[in-house]
């Protein structure tokens, strides 16, 4: 596999990872709390190298989502007891975690060199590097399987919970009321998501990853009200803005994850635009018909009135 066609498949695979459970995020109305998750997890890098000592290690990820539920749980914690209200909570908690994070790596760990801008932004190239090879034949990035298995789970997690996820996204007080237990299934809807964008951080950076998991599914909101149809489109969006992104990266040299962020945004505007324009004219139609109705002559009635 050449290495153009297996970047641009891992950043096909990485946004679909994203996007899939970013649309319960959208609906959710917890955009910016992903924020706080991408930024809090880096204590639980941190706290996972310690038992490691190894940047590679699966057991990072883990020790990174612990660290993105923490600031699930402190938030909805926060906001039970009344002490805060709106994201007030989420601005208390993940930039304390963070700043715990930063604090244990300039006191302890700081011999062990991390890449800014990867943190920052991402790198697809980067992440796209080490190639997985079999019988001496390169079958992509060994990147691409890690956010393949990502995207497997969220979407056998999507598939097998979608009812009870559906009823807790539109009506969660209703569910509680039919006896499901709410609180657990949103504690491990939010680990996934944590998971999702720990996994995400090599290709997608800190920053940039709550554009994939928030800008497609806005985006596909816009055009339908629809579940199932806001899935289907949100894969689409993700698609496109990854394709689009990458080679419009590769032709300007530019970061491809930027480009990406960026090129999303671009779609949301073009879909937001185009919408607008359409509900003006469906209006406008609607106001010429009605206008039609009322001066259309009842040649019938004044026939019949003039008659003897």
């Amino acid at each position: 596999m050449s290495f153009l066609l297996g970047t641009s498949l891992l950043a096909i695979i990485t946004a679909l990872a994203c996007a899939l459970p970013g649309v319960f995020v959208v609906l959710r109305r917890n955009s910016m709390l992903v924020e706080g998750i991408a930024h809090a997890v880096l204590p639980g890098i941190v706290v996972g190298y310690a038992f490691t000592l190894d940047l590679d290690s699966p057991w990072l990820i883990v020790g990174a989502a612990l660290a993105g539920l923490l600031v699930v749980l402190c938030n909805e914690w926060l906001i039970r007891t009344g002490l805060l209200i709106g994201d007030a909570p989420q601005g208390l908690v993940f930039p304390a975690l963070f700043a715990a994070g930063v604090i244990m790596i300039t006191l302890d760990f700081n011999h062990v060199h991390l890449h800014t801008h990867v943190v920052l932004i991402g790198d697809l190239n980067l992440a796209a590097f080490q190639q997985l090879t079999v019988n001496g034949v390169s079958i992509g990035p060994q990147y691409l399987y890690v956010m393949l298995a990502v995207l497997v789970v969220n979407v056998a997690f999507i598939a097998l919970f979608y009812p009870r996820l559906k009823l807790t996204t539109f009506d969660n007080e209703f569910a509680t009321v039919l006896g499901m237990r709410t609180g657990l299934l949103n504690t491990a809807f939010m680990f996934l998501v944590s998971v999702t964008v720990v996994a995400a951080f090599h290709a997608a950076g800190a920053l940039l990853v709550i554009s994939l998991l928030v800008a497609p599914g806005a985006t596909a909101h816009l055009i339908s009200r629809r579940l199932s149809v806001l899935l289907v489109l949100t894969a689409v969006f993700a698609i496109v803005g990854a394709l689009a992104g990458f080679w419009i990266a590769y032709a300007l040299n530019a970061a491809t994850s930027a480009v990406m962020a960026v090129f999303y945004g671009f779609m949301f505007v073009a879909v937001a635009v185009a919408d607008t324009l359409a509900t003006r004219v469906r209006r406008h139609r609607r106001t010429e018909a009605t206008s039609a109705r009322r001066h259309r002559p009842t040649h019938g009635k004044t026939d019949s009135a003039h008659s003897p």
